[in-house]
C-alpha cells in the first residue's frame, strides 16, 4: 500500500472511530458533512477558484430522517476501504451492486437505484477531504489525449505520439499513483471541446507542428480530463489553452477548467487551472477571420438567459470577458469550432490556431 493510499485508508478509519468515541461517550452518533449546496460554494478571488465555505450538516443515527443516509455513509466508506486495501478499484456502478442489499428480514435494502449512492460517494469525499479516485472508485473513460510526452499507465509507457487517429483514452483515475509523466517536449496543453476537432487537429499533426499535447473532453470535460490537465499545469509547469464554442456554454466549459464548477467545489483546489486562457472561438472572430454569414446560429432564449447569468458571475467580471459576452449578446448569433471549416478543412490547424498564438490573442 502506497502513501496516498495509506492516508486515505486513515481518512476512513480516523471517521469511524469518532463515531465509535460518541457512541461510547453516551452521544447521539452523528457526522458533520460540508453542505455541497450553492449558498455554501464562494469565489475566491485571491486563489481565482470556486471554493466551500465552512457550513455543515450534521447527519445522526437516532434521527428517523437521517439514519438510513447514516448507515449508507459508513457502507460506502467501508467498502472503499476494502477496495484500497485489496489494491483494487471499481466503478460507480458497480458500488452501488456492491453496497446494495436486503436488511435482514424486511424488504428495506441499504440503497433503491444509484441516484441514493452516488450523493454518498460525493458526501464521503467531502467529509474525508479524499478525490473520489483515491477512494478506488472511477467513471468511465471520457477524453483522448496525443501529443508530445511520454507517461506511465498502471506500469505501462505510453507514446502519446504514436496513439494513431483516436489517441490515448484518459482513464478516470490519474492520480500519481497509477499515471506518471516522463520525458516530454511540449510547450502547451489544449484543450478542445470536440472529438471531430480533436480528430482533426490530430491528422493535421498540430501537436507535432506546434509541439503540444493535446486533448479532448467530449464537450463539458470529465473529472479524469481536468486532473489530468492541473497536473500537467502544476507539475510540468506547461500553460493550458481552452478551444471551445462560441456560445454561453462553450463559456461555461472554460470556466469550469479555469476555476472549478459550484457542484465540484470541494475539489477545485485539485482540479482548477486558475491560469487557463481561452483561446477561442470569440465572439470577435467572425469579423477578424471574414468567416461567412451562413455559418452562423441564432441564439435561442436559453442561449440568452445563459449569458446573462454569466454577467452575474465574480469570474466574468473582468471588462475583456464583459465585452465578449456583451458582443455575443448584441450580435444575436454563435459560433461552433466546425464553421471555421468553411474557410478551409485544415483552416482551424493551419491559420486560426497559429495566429492566436501568435498574436497572443486569448482572454484570461
Amino acid at each position: 500500500m502506497d502513501a496516498t493510499q495509506k492516508k486515505t485508508t486513515q481518512k476512513l478509519v480516523r471517521l469511524a472511530d469518532e463515531v465509535l468515541r460518541q457512541a461510547k461517550s453516551g452521544e447521539n452518533p452523528h457526522v458533520e458533512v460540508p453542505t455541497r449546496t450553492l449558498a455554501n460554494v464562494r469565489y475566491n478571488e485571491k486563489k481565482k477558484i470556486i471554493e466551500l465555505k465552512g457550513d455543515k450538516q450534521k447527519r445522526l443515527f437516532f434521527n428517523v430522517g437521517q439514519a438510513k443516509k447514516f448507515m449508507q455513509t459508513f457502507l460506502v466508506g467501508s467498502a472503499c476501504k476494502e477496495l484500497i486495501e485489496a489494491g483494487k478499484t471499481t466503478s460507480i456502478r458497480d458500488l452501488y451492486y456492491l453496497t446494495k442489499h436486503t436488511l435482514g428480514t424486511t424488504k428495506q435494502n441499504t440503497f433503491e437505484e444509484q441516484e441514493e449512492s452516488d450523493p454518498i460517494i460525493e458526501d464521503l469525499e467531502v467529509t474525508v477531504d479524499a478525490l473520489r479516485e483515491e477512494l478506488h472508485l472511477f467513471a468511465s473513460n471520457k477524453g483522448n489525449l496525443v501529443g508530445e510526452i511520454t507517461l506511465v499507465d498502471s506500469g505501462d509507457t505510453i507514446d502519446a505520439r504514436r496513439m494513431g487517429s483516436g489517441g490515448w483514452g484518459v482513464p478516470s483515475i490519474v492520480e500519481e499513483e497509477t499515471i506518471q509523466f516522463k520525458k516530454h517536449e511540449a510547450k502547451f496543453v489544449l484543450l478542445v471541446e470536440k472529438d471531430a476537432v480533436f480528430r482533426r487537429l490530430n491528422e493535421d499533426r498540430f501537436w507535432k507542428k506546434h509541439h503540444c499535447i493535446l486533448i479532448h473532453g467530449g464537450g463539458q470535460p470529465p473529472r479524469g480530463v481536468r486532473r489530468l490537465l492541473h497536473r500537467m499545469h502544476e507539475e510540468l509547469e506547461l500553460p493550458v489553452y481552452v478551444l471551445v464554442d462560441n456560445d454561453p456554454w462553450g463559456f461555461y466549459i472554460y470556466s469550469v477548467v479555469k476555476q472549478g464548477s459550484i457542484n465540484l467545489a470541494y475539489e477545485s483546489m485539485r482540479m482548477a487551472v486558475p491560469k487557463a486562457r481561452f483561446i477561442g472561438l470569440s465572439s470577435f472572430d467572425k469579423e477578424k477571420f471574414g468567416l461567412p454569414d451562413n455559418v452562423t446560429i441564432k441564439l435561442t432564449d436559453d442561449d440568452e438567459k445563459r449569458a446573462k447569468q454569466m454577467l452575474a458571475y465574480p469570474w466574468f467580471e473582468k471588462k475583456q470577458w464583459r465585452k465578449e459576452i456583451e458582443k455575443l449578446m448584441k450580435s444575436g448569433i454563435k459560433l461552433e469550432i466546425e464553421a471555421l471549416s468553411s474557410m478551409g478543412i485544415s483552416f482551424v490547424t493551419d491559420e486560426f490556431l497559429p495566429r492566436k498564438l501568435r498574436e497572443g490573442d486569448w482572454l484570461e
